[in-house]
């Protein structure tokens, strides 16, 4: 008895391997008169979808090996370590022959798998009986093995359990009898075709039957486990008892579940079961897939095919033929195994390359670094004091020669008792000692977590702690070095503008003219000069005012000149500070940033169709800045 899945995989098997019966090596079934398609139109058809599906699987190979070239540095070797060995996987695959699609059966102890293998052979080739477990190593059949033995050398199936099926139908589609031979070489010994019946072409299949997976022997379970990851397509052999065993599920099917495309079930021993007990655990079996999240494939539909059979009376093993003969006709389901493994490895590096939200250094992150920086190496500061400088200088050269006279002799008192204002780097100047840290080194250090803290906000943990070490390293010596570059911005002495002569001789004149008018009043107190009296009193006036209006309004003037000249002088060193710090900290980050931005890239084309969720989220957080 056969599920309607499996009758329907059965029609559509032999309709397709009908119509491209005509090709090399095989014979037209009895359908392919009737087929409306053209078999040379099937064959292209079939050709060019698995050369279409093989370039999209090219493409996202590559882009897997760019990606573990471009994350080995940033992401423990740990973590890269199954994809590695899935790039080796890929490779070895894809080099041996893809004309050939191995299938395996799989199974729990006394699911009936070897009983099953013999029956799709046509011969027993593979050992049965009631001893538990019966099946110690795997055993593999090969219809037209030419080009096989490297896909069952990478398997590991020892020579001596290697057979083959070499018959070749005839025209009413019927198996020769009576052709057992034995035959040797390379390849190790094969039997050939024995088996009488009419079937589908199953050229190019090669059937591995597995030891059990729940078996006692340790050994058994670990060659299942390795066969199950080099396989094309998995057949399970299930029982009616152990159909829906835990170990079965959480250990294989789940896992498994993106693997649905390669997958058959095959409910085996119905004839044990009475009634229409078999719909009632298909049906059971359905929905334990369901929780399993393995989609089965019904009515047309891509997924996983359910069939129900009974190995030992030949019920439904007509069915499983036919899936098999589809699947050998098709030649995809080593694209499709390799597929859906890349799927599987991209849904687990996932969280390794696409984190939460967009990613990237903003504008407004990079002005609060530089201004951090200013601040440490007090460009504020320097540019009022550069201001007070321009504005105490314009007031020596300006003032009256008296008032410069009594600053000098104040600077000279100030000079002999050893005060003297500090000179250079702000930075060094808060030096204890000469050997103490630098204060401003706190304020450098936030300011460069604060911008590694920007940068990796969003970004997945290897690459976000990548950021923060490019940014620790280029930190490591930013202080002293912004030492250096403050002390090379700050300002000389300033330049003494035109008008400042003009206005210190104006003062010397202004000074002579109340000296002069000082001396002819004397005069004209003691009778000495005949002159009228106001003269003198209106020259000492005009000079002895006139100069420190002259220098009040000079005071005046120069405040928007020292105002600009401290800004020049703040906006230096903010420059310097900037320069300095793009150089050491900002450009190692944006080189992690972009780094991060090709491996996004990459992963995305890693993660193909299949995860529609992670290559919108990696396109957008690619869009959000665009800047970088």
């Amino acid at each position: 008895m056969a599920t309607t899945t499996g009758s329907s995989a059965r029609s559509a098997a032999s309709g397709s391997a009908d119509a491209a019966g005509d090709g090399p090596g095989r014979v037209p079934g009895p359908s392919s008169s009737a087929s409306s398609a053209s078999p040379s139109a099937v064959s292209s058809s079939v050709a060019q979808g698995r050369e279409s599906a093989t370039d999209a699987l090219t493409v996202r190979v590559d882009a897997l090996g760019e990606l573990l070239g471009l994350s080995r540095t940033r992401i423990s070797p740990d973590a890269l370590a199954e994809t590695g060995e899935l790039l080796e996987r890929l490779g070895e695959r894809r080099r041996l022959s893809l004309d050939h699609t191995v299938v395996a059966l799989a199974g729990a102890t006394g699911s009936g798998k070897s009983t099953l293998f013999n029956a799709l052979a046509g011969l027993a080739l593979s050992e049965t009986g009631v001893r538990r477990p019966t099946t110690a190593k795997p055993v593999a059949c090969a219809w037209q093995p030419e080009r096989a033995a490297g896909l069952l050398d990478r398997l590991g199936i020892a020579p001596q359990d290697r057979y083959a099926r070499r018959g070749a139908l005839d025209a009413a589609g019927e198996w020769p009898g009576d052709l057992s031979e034995e035959l040797s070489g390379t390849e190790g010994a094969f039997a050939a075709d024995g088996a009488t019946g009419r079937a589908e072409s199953l050229d190019g299949l090669v059937l591995i039957d597995l030891p059990d997976h729940d078996s006692a022997a340790t050994g058994h379970r670990d060659q299942v486990d390795r066969l199950l990851g080099l396989v094309d397509v998995v057949v399970w052999v299930l029982d009616p008892e152990k159909y829906a065993d835990a170990a079965l599920h959480e250990r294989y099917l789940r896992p498994l579940s993106g693997h649905a495309d390669v997958t058959v079930l095959v409910l085996n021993q119905i004839d044990r079961l009475p009634g229409d007990s078999v719909d009632l655990v298909l049906d059971d079996l359905r929905r334990l897939l369901d929780e399993d999240g393995l989609a089965v494939g019904e009515h047309g539909e891509d997924g996983a095919v359910v069939l129900s059979a009974s190995a030992l009376t030949g019920e439904g093993v007509a069915d499983l033929r036919a899936v098999l003969a589809q699947l050998v006709t098709d030649r995809a389901a080593a694209g499709r195994r390799l597929a859906a493994d890349m799927d599987r490895t991209a849904s687990r590096l996932h969280p390794l390359y696409v984190g939460e939200g967009g990613a990237g250094l903003t504008d407004s992150a990079r002005e609060e670094f530089v201004d951090r920086l200013a601040d440490a190496v007090g460009a504020a500061g320097a540019g009022q004091s550069a201001e007070r400088d321009w504005a105490g200088a314009a007031e020596g050269a300006c003032g009256t020669p008296w008032g410069r006279l009594i600053g000098e002799r104040a600077a000279g008192g100030a000079g002999s008792r050893g005060e003297r204002p500090a000179q250079g780097s702000p930075v060094r100047a808060t030096r204890t000692g000469g050997g103490g840290l630098s204060a401003s080194r706190p304020v450098v250090d936030e300011a460069v977590r604060g911008v590694a803290a920007d940068a990796s906000r969003g970004l997945p943990a290897p690459w976000a702690q990548a950021v923060r070490d490019a940014a620790r390293r280029g930190g490591d010596g930013l202080p002293e070095a912004l030492d250096g570059a403050a002390a090379r911005a700050r300002p000389g002495a300033p330049e003494r503008p035109g008008w400042w002569s003009a206005a210190g001789g104006a003062q010397w004149l202004l000074m002579a003219l109340a000296v002069a008018g000082a001396v002819c009043l004397i005069s004209v107190a003691v009778g000495s000069l005949d002159l009228t009296w106001w003269l003198p009193v209106v020259m000492i006036a005009v000079g002895g005012l006139g100069g420190p209006a002259l220098a009040g309004a000079c005071r005046f003037a120069a405040r928007g000149p020292a105002r600009r000249y401290g800004q020049a002088a703040e906006r230096r060193l903010r420059d310097a500070a900037a320069d300095c710090g793009r150089a050491r900290v900002l450009e190692p980050v944006a080189a992690e940033l972009m780094r991060y931005r090709e491996v996004r890239e990459q992963y995305a084309v890693v993660a193909g169709a299949h995860s529609a969720h992670a290559a919108h989220s990696v396109r957008t957080s690619l869009g959000d800045h665009s800047s970088e």
